[in-house]
């Protein structure tokens, strides 16, 4: 074993070797991004998977996550007709966002996973930091993990390059988009 699966094994006694899959009832995937260079719009994407496969060696484990983008959610039913659109989504061509792991670092409680992010058909390395919460056994049996991450991307990197220009001068949208992940897994038996 590694000198980081120990450390992750000595910190988590219940770190379990196996199969994982979402929790949706108890995820949140969300984003935001800046609007009218004064303040942010945040949304969710309402549907999406999740599955992590850990290893006897944590940095060897990997994630594959696919959302479905016509799932968007910002609580403006406009807003979200206009991103499922060509200008941003384009979901009837590409009605999936995907993400698949390439790489781990763990330091105790704290990971980063390298990985290829796909949009639009174009994929981009990025890089997700968080924080393991860890693993519990359930009353009923159940074995249950948890991690918080986050990722910054650029959106014009995936062809996500609608704006509209400000009278008062600068873009309605800001470039970086911030990408938050609750998750929770629950291990398959």
């Amino acid at each position: 074993m590694s000198d980081t699966s120990t450390t992750t094994a000595a910190l988590h006694p219940d770190y379990r070797v196996g199969t994982w899959k979402l929790d949706p009832v108890h995820s949140e995937l969300s984003f935001t991004v800046r609007h009218l260079k004064v303040t942010k719009v945040r949304g969710t994407f309402d549907s999406f998977d999740v599955t992590i496969v850990t290893a006897a060696d944590p940095a060897e484990s990997t994630i594959e996550a696919v959302v479905d983008v016509a799932s968007v959610n910002t609580k403006q039913e406009y807003r979200d007709n206009h991103l499922r659109s060509s200008d941003f989504f384009l979901v009837e061509q590409h009605p999936h966002m995907t993400f698949r792991s390439t790489g781990f670092d763990i330091d105790g409680d704290d990971f980063t996973v390298t990985g290829e992010l796909t949009l639009r058909g174009v994929t981009q390395p990025v890089t997700l930091t968080g924080e393991f919460g860890g693993v519990v056994v359930t009353d009923d049996g159940t074995v249950k993990a948890g991690a918080s991450a986050t990722a910054k991307i650029n959106r014009h990197d995936f062809g996500v390059s609608w704006n509209a220009a400000l009278e008062a001068g600068g873009m309605t949208l800001g470039d970086d988009v911030s990408i938050s992940m609750e998750l929770q897994v629950v291990l398959q038996k």
